[in-house]
């Protein structure tokens, strides 16, 4: 077939679907038929006559039955030629086309089974036989052990299911908004040109490589508008869309001749075996820079390119929305936190430079040799105040005078990052064209369809967008596996809480027990320094354990919930996951900021739990462990997730290699890659829970950057350098270790939003009581700002008396190099030994002073902090105000658009009655004449 017939049959195809396809006589026969193919409830009916009219002109129509005669099937008369990221459909017959990479570009969609698989045949045929009754085509390729399944997706299915799905696409543009192109593109010249771009012109793309998007108008396609589109274009249905429209034909057709049956969707063929895998297909090689997926490997991926910007919009043609707007935020976040990492360096270095000038830490250290401190543990040496020297300087780079102002520009700043986020992603969402997606417009999860058709108690109920009715199950009925859910969920929680107690009594009996560490100084370097790393690692293994079992348990336990759609599932599970992992990263964090040595008792009493005496900081406080346990879990988690990341494909690659002594470029069924399905068959399956683990781990890293800012300075720093590598090894790891995602829509980031919003406020708390309980703060205003303490000196004042013969049996040192002091010191706020016995080691006023203002600092402070976030809430708008006013004309012009058409197309019909009606009443006259 030449060109010229192509093109002409085209343009005749596109004229008959404007003036001819109408399937549905009413509105109501039409959306039921649209629920009807969304549940892909194949029935006798032969699709393959619509996907032949369709693609045959007016003309064309009466050679239908000659092609019938011949026994020519549908997929003798399409292949696609992709042209980047669309699609270019010639009227071919396949056996016509000699180009391999040609045929490979048009497959839209892989299954892969096993030969010798004969238990599944049947299902698969049924399976198959539906596809095709879909309109889909199928192609095989039995060259090789595994037998692979090549589906292409016609243009009346892309048609169809785009409308059913609620796709947007560009329409064709007038000169109004050719004007606003023009704008639009003046503003960008302008920008670029100004001061500040020209500044940042070092991390612009390449303009030749990755062209400035052009202004595209979007609306929800439908076939009775299909004026609005230029249909005749070769790109006009992306790459995304087909693979999209596809997939959901294979998680809604049947394999099983019985309708009633739960038999339905590619999932479930998958768990059953039949299916091996299911996957659509990247574009080429990943060093083939002619291929989008090559020049995304060149281009972003690259280490090399880590100044440099995202190029969304392609990312966004080959991965889709969801893993776009995910690398859109990841992005975004990184550029945030640059503010935060350099105050951050700026309070850490201050407090390095004020480590010797610092009075308070310079008495610790020229402390006489006479003030000693209480034994630490029971049966060990006293310890002179100096030996805590290097501690106490490590505690002020922590604890310093811009303590205070970091902590609250890091609420702060957590604040405006939320807000400057929802206005940047409005407008990459409008960009995209997916800002009027809603989860209620979202199609029900095949899985939730079959359960609920089980159910004797569910219902039709109308869907308030779509006006369909729609199975579902009321409220009352889903409560029990609720329940049942997070009732697991609570008793996994508290076993994980119970782990971290189990570490706390671990430390009390390593602390009370000189015969575990022989002689040990409990204020040397490796009692201060070596117990709490150990402890973190201890921790850091524990946690990683619990993570792998709880994932599996979340997922059970969501499978069993009722959700409608895939973005409630997704939250759901997402929200479990998240739960279990707070407590479990941070429950050891909270305990050492508010818990840790706040009532560990005096020496002539201790508070003992199962027997063993409370931890205790030292003189200067807490903060010195809490930045080493946080450092360990922060920095170690990243540390280990980029290993698993970078090492996993690999190890998975060796074990294959050592396990089935095949060659490299085999695996275990014989598979040689050989073409671009067989290549992908060999990298690792995507899974719901693969972009799911990337923003578990960023989320759970913005916790650690605001919850525990105050004892970790360096948290945003190394938050940044973690968050360079981590979007390129996931850039990299999506492109050339995973196959293909199946792209999905989504109009935000879902639940993380939420979770972070929520986290930037009870950062507000946990830094208040930080600052009230674990630093010297507010015991100095207090001794600062006091006439009776004023001229009793700082560190006296810190510190309490406490006579030796006082000490409860058996906490008394046996014997001691300091011989038998009659005084010792011990950081508290106590009454001395020198009054009456009722009196001694009691509550003095100044403790119920700094008590007070600890209290009335946190309400001060939570209040003032939470005010400013509100405000910056209310004044920064969520929707950008000329994105705002774009839209509603984008959607004036739309209107007037379809209003325009449509006066149009009466003016066609009854134009052309009228020519009818002549023509009749000229035939009468005629007849009458002669």
């Amino acid at each position: 077939m030449t060109s010229s017939s192509t093109n002409l049959r085209n343009d005749k195809m596109s004229e008959y679907i404007y003036n001819q396809y109408n399937p549905y006589d009413t509105a109501s026969e039409r959306n039921s038929q649209i629920f009807f193919d969304a549940l892909s409830i194949t029935s006798g009916s032969d699709r393959n006559s619509i996907a032949l009219s369709v693609y045959h002109s007016v003309p064309d129509m009466t050679h239908q039955d000659e092609h019938d005669n011949n026994s020519v099937s549908a997929s003798q008369y399409l292949t696609r030629n992709i042209n980047g990221g669309g699609s270019k459909r010639n009227f071919k017959i396949w056996h016509d086309v000699q180009d391999e990479e040609e045929i490979f570009k048009s497959v839209d969609f892989i299954l892969a089974y096993n030969s010798n698989d004969q238990v599944n045949k049947i299902k698969r045929q049924i399976f198959e036989r539906n596809l095709t009754n879909e309109g889909l085509i199928l192609e095989r390729d039995e060259s090789q052990n595994v037998h692979f399944l090549k589906i292409h997706a016609t243009f009346e299915v892309l048609c169809r299911y785009s409308e059913i799905l609620k796709f947007k696409f560009p329409i064709k543009l007038d000169e109004n908004e050719d004007e606003d192109q023009i704008q639009n593109e003046r503003e960008q010249y302008k920008q670029n040109n100004s001061i500040f771009g020209k500044l940042f012109r070092l991390f612009r793309l390449d303009r030749k490589i990755f062209p400035p998007k052009r202004y595209e108008l979007f609306c929800e396609f439908s076939r009775d508008k299909s004026y609005l589109f230029d249909l005749n274009d070769p790109n006009f249905f992306p790459r995304f869309v087909c693979f999209s429209c596809v997939n959901f034909i294979l998680e809604r057709t049947a394999f099983s001749d019985n309708v009633d049956d739960n038999c339905k969707g590619i999932d479930k063929l998958l768990a059953d075996s039949a299916y091996i895998a299911a996957y659509p297909l990247h574009d080429g090689h990943q060093l083939d820079s002619s291929c989008q997926r090559g020049l995304l490997y060149k281009e972003w991926a690259d280490l090399k390119n880590w100044l440099k910007y995202q190029p969304l919009d392609t990312i966004k043609n080959y991965f889709g929305i969801k893993i776009a707007l995910y690398f859109s935020w990841l992005g975004f976040y990184t550029n945030m936190l640059i503010g935060p990492s350099i105050l951050g360096l700026i309070v850490f270095i201050f407090g390095l430079a004020t480590m010797f000038s610092n009075s308070y830490t310079n008495k610790i250290c020229n402390a006489n040799e006479t003030v000693l401190l209480c034994p630490k543990c029971d049966d060990c040496d006293y310890t002179q105040l100096s030996d805590t020297c290097v501690y106490a300087r490590i505690n002020h780079i922590l604890d310093n005078n811009f303590t205070i102002f970091f902590a609250v520009i890091i609420g702060i700043w957590s604040s405006i990052y939320l807000e400057l986020w929802k206005r940047y992603s409005a407008t990459i969402i409008h960009r995209w064209g997916s800002n009027d997606y809603s989860r209620v417009s979202e199609h029900a999860r095949p899985a939730y369809l079959a359960r609920i058709k089980s159910k004797k108690n569910a219902r039709n109920k109308l869907n308030p967008i779509t006006r369909q009715q729609e199975p579902t199950l009321s409220f009352k009925f889903k409560i029990p596996s609720y329940l049942l859910s997070y009732s697991i969920i609570i008793l996994y929680i508290l076993l994980s809480i119970a782990v971290v107690l189990a570490l706390i009594v671990f430390r009390m009996s390593t602390m009370s027990s000189k015969r575990v560490y022989n002689d040990l100084d409990p204020l040397s370097y490796k009692y201060l320094i070596l117990l709490p790393v150990t402890t973190g690692v201890i921790n850091l293994v524990t946690i990683t354990i619990l993570n792998y079992l709880y994932d599996y348990l979340a997922v059970f336990l969501t499978d069993l919930e009722y959700r409608r759609t895939q973005t409630e599932y997704d939250n759901s599970l997402s929200l479990k996951i998240y739960l279990f992992q707070f407590i479990n990263y941070y429950s050891s964090l909270f305990y050492i900021a508010f818990l840790k040595s706040k009532w560990p008792g005096t020496p002539a009493k201790y508070n003992r739990i199962f027997g063993f005496r409370q931890e205790e900081c030292a003189p200067s406080g807490c903060l010195m462990e809490l930045f080493i346990q946080l450092a360990i879990i922060m920095i170690g988690k990243q540390a280990i997730n980029t290993l698993i990341e970078i090492l996993w494909p690999w190890l998975m690659k060796q074990y294959k290699k050592l396990r089935y002594g095949r060659q490299i470029n085999e695996d275990e069924n014989g598979v040689k890659p050989t073409s671009q399905w067989t290549k992908d068959y060999k990298l690792m399956a995507w899974t719901s829970m693969s972009l799911f683990n990337e923003y578990l781990e960023m989320v759970l890293q913005f916790g650690f950057s605001t919850l525990f800012v105050i004892a970790f300075p360096l948290g945003p720093l190394f938050a940044l350098i973690n968050n360079i590598f981590e979007l390129r090894f996931d850039a990299k790891k999506f492109l050339i270790y995973y196959r293909r995602p199946v792209p999905r829509r989504q109009s935000d980031i879902g639940i993380w939003l939420t979770v972070m919003s929520v986290l930037g406020k009870i950062s507000v708390l946990t830094t208040a009581f930080i600052i009230a309980f674990s630093t010297n703060f507010i015991p100095r205003l207090v001794h600062d700002y006091s006439k009776d303490l004023k001229e009793l000196d700082y560190l006296e004042f810190t510190l309490a008396y406490f006579n030796t013969s006082d000490f409860e049996l058996g906490s008394r040192p046996t014997s001691s190099k300091y011989g038998y002091p009659e005084i010792c010191r011990y950081p508290e706020f106590r009454t001395g030994p020198n009054l009456p016995l009722d009196q001694r080691y009691k509550r003095p006023n100044h403790y119920w002073k700094i008590l007070t203002a600890r209290l009335a600092f946190i309400i001060i402070y939570q209040n003032i902090v939470a005010w400013i976030q509100q405000f910056i809430d209310w004044a920064v708008p969520d929707v950008p105000g000329k994105l705002d006013s774009l839209i509603k004309r984008e959607n004036f012009l739309i209107s007037t658009k379809i209003i325009s058409e449509e006066r149009r197309k009466v003016l066609h019909q009854s134009q052309k009655k009228k020519s009818e009606i002549d023509y009749v009443n000229g035939g009468i006259f005629y007849e009458a004449r002669s």
